[in-house]
């Protein structure tokens, strides 16, 4: 285990902790969502304009927290998510009214992807950047998102068998899809708990905190490094945009139609790709202290949305999931690298609300695309076509970020490029 770890304090691993149930949660409930949404009567129309309107709720409470959240405290922020993220899903297993479901995605914290969603993440990324010296940060944040992906893959494998085994035992499917629900909101009342134990070292100190000179300031939190946070998130942006086309549920979704996949073999598919995923980032620090961060995030991304644009064109199933596999296999080293960009690039005061409003540009990008992958996914000889938008979009980010930033270092590159 790498030396970063090794004597983390007590409120890190917690972090650490919280991190691992929440992906478990959220990959628990991607594999199941739009089976669910569906099973309730909702028509793939419907199903996508709930999903964007989930992410639309989820970056609106976002931007609220994660901007006052050095303000507030982080504790206080990270509980009120966690109360979110409950109450949703409590909302989600007892209605089948649409504008319901529409209310409770929109104010409650849901994710459909199987990614980080609400306040979460930025306030964590955050506190963990003050850990460790700027050399440790990537491979930290490598770990961090290590994490994550394993938790995420356990949640898949975890929610496809419970409704397998469910089925079995003859429960109406609607119902043992809305067992993962019910998992889903426990999960959030855990996290309420496990929030409340941590100390006020994980609170920003005064001499950290933003001082805004003016009202925009005020509600941004990023004064100083405002066109660098604005830039980096137009594109964060774009690249969620891309991917909000084949998110896990619709991916899931996806294998079913084309060759008739079940829940429970499905949790087993993307049980086996995050896992890919997750140990491929934790290669992302050693190619970002050998090629640099910008390099190393876009040297991985780039060949997994060819392999993206790919997966529709296998004409068999093992052939699709290969191809799946490999491409999760590296497209998360971008992940601690990108965190660890921004983390870099902005002032310490800033960290905070640096991370939530890139990390709301992103959820704001994917917001979008699940309409319009409903939209396609509603018509039999269009399924295949979100993976080709996707990939194609997030090409251009790859590049358009590459020319943008190759130019900006972060510290430690600096100081090693001056380094005789």
């Amino acid at each position: 285990m790498s030396e970063a770890l090794r004597h983390l304090p007590h409120d890190a691993r917690l972090l650490f902790a919280t991190r691992f149930i929440r992906l478990f949660a959220y990959g628990a409930l991607s594999v199941v969502l739009v089976f669910y949404l569906i099973a309730l009567g909702l028509t793939e129309a419907q199903t996508g304009l709930l999903l964007t309107a989930t992410l639309v709720g989820d970056t609106i409470v976002s931007l609220f927290l994660t901007t006052r959240a050095d303000r507030i405290g982080r504790r206080a922020t990270l509980i009120a998510g966690a109360v979110l993220m409950a109450a949703a899903g409590v909302a989600f297993a007892s209605t089948r009214s649409w504008w319901w479901l529409v209310l409770a995605g929109t104010i409650g914290v849901i994710s459909p992807s199987g990614h980080e969603v609400g306040p979460f993440l930025s306030i964590e990324q955050a506190a963990l950047a003050q850990i460790v010296p700027d050399r440790g940060r990537t491979t930290l944040f490598a770990w961090y998102t290590l994490a994550g992906s394993m938790a995420t893959a356990l949640g898949s494998l975890a929610g496809g068998t419970l409704v397998y085994l469910l089925q079995r035992a003859s429960v109406p499917s609607v119902d043992a899809y809305r067992s993962v629900v019910l998992v889903y909101a426990a999960i959030g009342v855990i996290l309420t708990l496990l929030f409340t134990r941590l100390s006020s070292d994980s609170e920003a100190t005064s001499a950290a905190a933003p001082q805004p000179a003016g009202i925009l300031a005020a509600l941004s939190g990023v004064p100083r490094s405002g066109h660098t946070v604005w830039k980096l998130s137009a594109l964060f942006a774009l690249d969620s945009f891309g991917g909000g086309f084949v998110v896990q549920g619709f991916a899931a979704y996806w294998f079913h139609l084309r060759f008739g996949i079940e829940p429970g073999a499905l949790g087993v598919i993307f049980l086996t790709a995050n896992v890919l995923a997750g140990v491929s980032a934790l290669l992302a620090a050693r190619l970002a202290a050998r090629f640099g961060l910008i390099n190393t995030m876009v040297a991985t991304h780039l060949p997994s949305n060819v392999l993206l644009i790919l997966v529709p064109l296998m004409p068999t199933l093992p052939l699709a999931v290969a191809v799946l596999w490999l491409r999760f296999s590296i497209s998360q080293m971008d992940v601690p690298a990108r965190q660890s960009y921004v983390m870099a690039v902005v002032p310490p005061a800033e960290r905070s609300a640096a991370a939530g409003i890139t990390s709301v540009a992103r959820t704001m990008g994917a917001a979008l695309s699940p309409l319009l992958a409903g939209a396609l996914f509603a018509q039999p000889e269009w399924i295949s076509v979100p993976f080709f938008v996707a990939g194609g979009l997030k090409i251009v980010y790859d590049l358009s970020l590459y020319r943008a930033f190759v130019s900006v270092r972060p510290p430690e590159e600096a100081v090693h490029a001056t380094t005789p």
